[in-house]
């Protein structure tokens, strides 16, 4: 007997990546019986499985892992960033191309927020791109009802802490000049706390009424159009994540938390 651990990948990592179902509902699958690996039935979610394994789900031969993808998303107000909504609320996946893979959202945006959203079928790239450590900077467009003052806005690259949460820093600063109660302003910050630029607005007074993401690290809304979804050319992606893939700490492949 071996205390080592068997080599490969756990079956329900595999059917996430092969875009069948997400790893809860494979291990559910696993649990009513449905999952035959190699003519022989799997009633544990704990076991490895091998790259010439044959799965079969639900009498169908599972389908090989695509190659890692990255699609710029343009969310539309009033959309969840979620796979569904018990309230019966419009969600991301609302309407998109059925062609396309099991995507996974990179980071959020609230229901009332717009603009810039990153989707992608591979966890590892979803991990790093999500990760403070990288360092990756959310640029975004506010508009703001009140009078932003402009030293209290160069002071949050400070940082701030709000109802004893610690933010980092942000850069803020005001988008031109504004003659009526209402102001643009531009904020960009590397950690993206839920509700982040809505709870430091209104720590200063100021009430935002729209909030548009317009930048991910090196990826821009751009001209996108609302609802539009377009690919990322797997040579920008991997310019754009070559450091890290040379590095090794990407690892590509997976589904965040595994």
């Amino acid at each position: 007997m071996t205390d080592e651990t068997p080599k490969g990948e756990r079956i329900a990592k595999v059917m996430a990546r092969a875009g069948l179902c997400s790893r809860r509902e494979a291990e559910a699958l696993i649990a009513q019986g449905r999952v035959f690996i190699n003519g022989k039935r799997l009633t544990s979610p704990a076991h490895n499985v091998q790259p010439t394994d044959e799965i079969i789900v639900d009498n169908k031969k599972l389908a090989k892992p695509e190659r890692p993808r990255l699609f710029r998303f343009h969310k539309p107000r009033g959309v969840l960033t979620a796979t569904r909504d018990p309230e019966g609320r419009p969600t991301i996946y609302d309407g998109m191309p059925a062609e396309l893979p099991r995507l996974m959202p990179v980071g959020r945006l609230d229901y009332n927020s717009e603009g810039l959203l990153l989707l992608t079928n591979d966890g590892g790239i979803k991990r790093h791109l999500e990760l403070p450590a990288t360092g990756i900077k959310r640029k975004y467009r506010v508009r703001v009802y009140g009078s932003p003052d402009p030293a209290r806005l160069a002071r949050l690259k400070n940082g701030i802490t709000i109802e004893g949460v610690q933010y980092g820093s942000i850069d803020a600063r005001l988008e031109g000049k504004s003659n009526t109660s209402n102001a643009w302003m531009i904020f960009e910050l590397t950690e993206g706390k839920n509700r982040e630029i809505r709870r430091v607005c209104e720590a200063m007074g100021l009430q935002v009424n729209r909030l548009i993401r317009i930048g991910y690290g090196a990826f821009e809304l751009d001209k996108l159009a609302v609802k539009a979804i377009e690919e990322v050319g797997p040579g920008e992606l991997r310019k754009v994540l070559g450091a890290a893939l040379a590095g090794a700490p990407l690892k590509l492949g997976g589904r965040p938390g595994t």
